[in-house]
């Protein structure tokens, strides 16, 4: 990941981490440059504005050594005419600030799935199962008819089950980074995903830590 912005740097590698991958980060067009000859990498997510060399220049130099990994933008330059320039560098895809990380994660995976060791989609915790590729969730042989908001929210939860996660984290990864909103909106969708998720059930799983946030466990 290309970013010199520190904050959006560490929310994104933050986000990836949860998510299963390793992430290598690069404040600058030269350290991305000198990063990408050190080691492989399989994807890569580049800002436009860097200091030293833009993030134009950067996709065209890796292009141009004739690395065909997969490439997303990330930049708050948002003109037809832009978004068209990245595509033609060679980036995969081009995507807008401020957005949604559950949207950035969604393309990740998407571009990954066409190489072919492609990802592994489904989590699993007790006898919830969540199949990413294809939004479904079902706890045994009962299909959970989940809202896309209930959807991502459950799906962050399950990557990481044990780990108790913030409504700061939740609004940042369902709404978007620079979402602004009272966490309460957190709140009202626990309350409806609880009700499709635990409450026909025995075993509970969706629980708050009050003061905190939500962590997703067996009982």
């Amino acid at each position: 990941m290309v970013e010199d912005d520190k904050k959006t740097a560490a929310f994104i590698a933050k986000g990836l981490l949860e998510a299963g991958f390793e992430v290598e980060t690069a404040s600058d067009g030269d350290e991305a440059l000198n990063r990408a000859s050190a080691a492989p990498f399989d994807i890569a997510i580049v800002d436009v504005m860097l200091p030293k060399k833009d993030g134009w220049t950067v996709v065209r130099e890796w292009r141009a050594a004739d690395w065909k990994g997969p490439i997303i933008f990330l930049t708050a330059r948002d003109s037809v005419q832009e978004k068209v320039r990245g595509l033609e560098l060679g980036a995969d895809d081009y995507l807008v600030k401020p957005f949604a990380f559950a949207e950035l994660l969604a393309r990740v995976r998407t571009l990954l799935r066409r190489s072919p060791s492609g990802l592994s989609e489904n989590l699993r915790v007790a006898d919830l199962e969540i199949d990413t590729q294809r939004q479904r969730a079902n706890r045994g042989s009962t299909s959970l008819n989940l809202t896309p908001k209930e959807f991502l929210l459950l799906a962050y939860l399950a990557r990481s089950p044990g780990t108790v996660v913030s409504r700061a984290e939740i609004v940042r990864y369902v709404w978007g980074v620079d979402f602004q909103t009272e966490t309460n909106v957190v709140d009202v969708v626990v309350r409806r995903l609880r009700a499709k998720v635990d409450d026909p059930f025995p075993t509970k799983l969706v629980h708050t830590i009050r003061g905190v946030g939500y962590v997703i466990r067996p009982g």
